[in-house]
């Protein structure tokens, strides 16, 4: 059995030493992301802020948010990405600990959202470093380790955040500060060659750099936006994975609802954690598109158990054991999928674009999902939910049979084989 474990994890050698160095990071900074999990619990909870009210402040976030992540992945494409993610975290960092000395109130969210920004004003530089520091051959072992490490970090992050949410709040954002803070100073003391992979595969050629402007390059692809359209309606369904179920949680189980939530978020991790090598390994051969339409059934049908069974908290475990493997598998499809059909000039400022229309959609979807929530109770938000999710499952299976026509070479049996440890 020890003898399966290494393999799995022997997958992953062979991959340039800065992305292990990224990886680190990414657990380091998993180890505090305490106030995402905790922030409808803590809007609801503890400022006594309606589901409609918290949609309209996301609307209001989001907002503000749009022009943060155009900036990035501009950012990302001209200048020193190592340079963006380091500035961009020592200010976030500030703000994170300034909050937990703060009284809480309209201050702490005005701290946690400019945080936000420069978090979002990041997200294009490591999404491009992955992709710039693995050749297409690596890509989906590039984009694993870098979602394990964050679920290896976030194993007991929600929980221990649930354990201090009730009496302990003002530890929650110091801790994540400081692990923000300690994730920077790895990234800029062993960061150090961040220069593009050679990549000489036939599946490159879709990869060339080019000097259009971003919006030219996405007309040339229309399908891409197709990929944007979809990825936008999954990612705002996805995000109800931590405003409804808290709210239903607070409202079924009272304050126990946060240490219930904490505790399946920390779940949420370990599953990650198990499942994602395994997952990895099984699938590569599997086309991304494939693997985003299992994921997006998997997510859906977490959802429905969890609907269907509100208030029987042995539920709530099963629903994220399938919602959880539903997310694996649309995160192995989604960073290689873009990376590998756009080129390599334009991987920031395509992100940047990609979160733009993902905060739109979200912020529709959520303003939509919290009125119905109000209004007409937690069945019927659910049922919107599932059934955005079920357009999103369809217009995918759309894409998947235009993608074999627009990109014909990633189909091709003879491309290179994976980069194994011994090659180097």
């Amino acid at each position: 059995m020890f003898r399966k474990l290494a393999g799995l994890f022997s997958q992953y050698r062979g991959l340039r030493r800065e992305i292990y160095v990224l990886f680190i990071g990414r657990i380091v900074t998993g180890m505090g992301s305490m106030v995402w999990p905790m922030l409808t619990m803590i809007l609801s909870g503890k400022l006594g802020m309606s589901a409609q009210d918290i949609a309209e402040l996301m609307i209001a976030a989001g907002l503000v948010l749009l022009p943060a992540n155009l900036v990035g992945g501009k950012l990302a494409d001209r200048y020193n990405k190592k340079n963006v993610i380091v500035i961009c975290d020592f200010i976030s960092v500030s703000c994170y600990i300034a909050a937990g000395f703060v009284p809480l109130g309209p201050a702490t969210i005005v701290l946690i959202l400019i945080a936000a920004i420069l978090q979002s004003m990041e997200h294009p530089s490591y999404s491009a470093l992955f992709a710039d520091m693995s050749a297409t051959r690596d890509r989906q072992k590039a984009f694993s380790l870098s979602y394990l490490g964050m679920n290896l970090g976030l194993v007991l992050s929600p929980t221990i955040a649930g354990l201090l949410f009730k009496d302990h709040l003002d530890l929650i954002f110091i801790i994540s500060g400081a692990a923000i803070a300690l994730s920077t100073l790895l990234i800029l003391f062993f960061v150090r060659d961040i220069s593009k992979e050679p990549d000489d595969g036939g599946e490159a050629v879709y990869q060339q750099e080019r000097k259009a402007g971003v919006f030219a390059v996405l007309r040339e692809n229309r399908i891409l936006l197709l990929y944007v359209v979809i990825a936008a309606v999954y990612g705002a369904v996805y995000s109800q994975y931590s405003y409804i179920m808290p709210l239903d949680m607070g409202r079924v189980h009272g304050e126990d609802g946060a240490l219930i939530f904490g505790t399946i978020s920390s779940l949420n991790c370990i599953v990650v954690v198990l499942f994602t090598p395994l997952f990895t390994k099984l699938l590569r051969r599997v086309s991304e598109i494939k693997k985003l339409l299992a994921g997006q059934a998997l997510v859906g049908t977490g959802y429905l158990l969890f609907l269907l069974l509100l208030g029987h908290i042995p539920a709530y475990y099963c629903a994220m054991l399938l919602f959880t493997w539903g997310e694996i598998f649309a995160t192995l499809a989604d960073g290689p999928y873009l990376t590998k059909r756009i080129p390599a000039s334009h991987r920031g400022r395509v992100t940047g674009v990609i979160s733009v229309v993902s905060a739109v959609f979200m912020g529709a979807i959520e303003i939509s999902v919290g009125r119905l929530y109000d209004k007409a109770g937690s069945s019927a938000a659910w049922i919107l939910i599932i059934s955005l999710l079920a357009v999103s499952a369809l217009l995918t299976v759309i894409l998947l049979i235009l993608d074999k026509k627009v990109y014909p070479k990633l189909y091709e049996t003879d491309t290179p084989p994976e980069r194994s440890e011994t090659d180097d």
